[in-house]
């Protein structure tokens, strides 16, 4: 997945969509967000919910949810430095019923009011337009290639895919999490994620206790995902790099 940050990346936060603007425009956007706290489990965007906001994060992981009747939710995607969480303002904003945004991995994201998104992306000598539409490719292809993964890789490498896209954009090596949710972040059953976890363990590749995973051969990792994370990492530097 886009490895637009990673575990080695300068201590400043930044965005990527952010740092694609000229100077002038970026200052002004940047004078008109709140940077807020990103928790595990926060609750960004609920379904059906009236988009009153959009968030550019600098740091951490959010997950794009989508809910099913029963109130389960299987993930469809995941956001860091490297995107945007409410890009369908730019196709309206109107509330998307089986939608939910929920934060995965903390850290930290700018946040802008929905209406003032809009003017801005309005704006006719701005580039943040044209950003969010090469961004918006980008999304799409994470979302396609995702569900074709999930239809035909087994659970090992789409847990070493998912571990990737999450260490990216974590920071550190380590990333909290717990078997539950990751287990809901793959759509399988807890015993399943279980296994995979150990035999990735077994292989050196992490270790895995206590609600938190810790990367210990990024390479071994890479190895042991499917083509799908490098597929996706490719588009989002061909599309939202520099």
């Amino acid at each position: 997945m886009p490895a637009l940050s990673g575990p080695n990346s300068p201590k400043e936060p930044k965005n990527q969509l952010l740092e694609l603007l000229p100077n002038g425009e970026h200052e002004r956007l940047r004078s008109s967000m709140d940077q807020i706290p990103l928790s595990a489990h926060d609750v960004i965007q609920r379904p059906g919910q009236s988009l009153r906001y959009v968030y550019f994060p600098l740091r951490g992981v959010i997950s794009l949810m989508t809910a099913m009747q029963d109130g389960t939710a299987v993930e469809t995607a995941t956001v860091g430095n490297e995107g945007m969480v409410g890009v369908h303002a730019l196709l309206g904003g109107g509330a998307i019923g089986n939608l939910q945004a929920i934060g995965q991995v903390p850290g930290e994201t700018l946040r802008m009011g929905a209406d003032h998104f809009r003017a801005e992306v309005d704006a006719e000598d701005g580039k943040l337009r044209e950003v969010l539409f090469a961004y918006m490719q980008a999304l799409f292809v994470q979302i396609s290639q995702g569900v074709a993964c999930n239809g035909v890789h087994p659970i090992q490498q789409r847990c070493a895919r998912w571990l990737l896209e999450s260490h990216d954009r974590a920071g550190s090596d380590e990333v909290h999490l717990t078997q539950e949710f990751l287990s809901d972040m793959l759509g399988v059953r807890r015993a399943s994620v279980t296994v995979a976890a150990r035999t990735l363990q077994a292989a050196g590749l992490i270790e895995y206790g206590r609600g938190q995973i810790t990367v210990i051969d990024r390479a071994g990792l890479e190895e042991a995902s499917c083509e799908c994370y490098s597929v996706i990492k490719q588009e989002y530097r061909r599309l939202v790099t520099r």
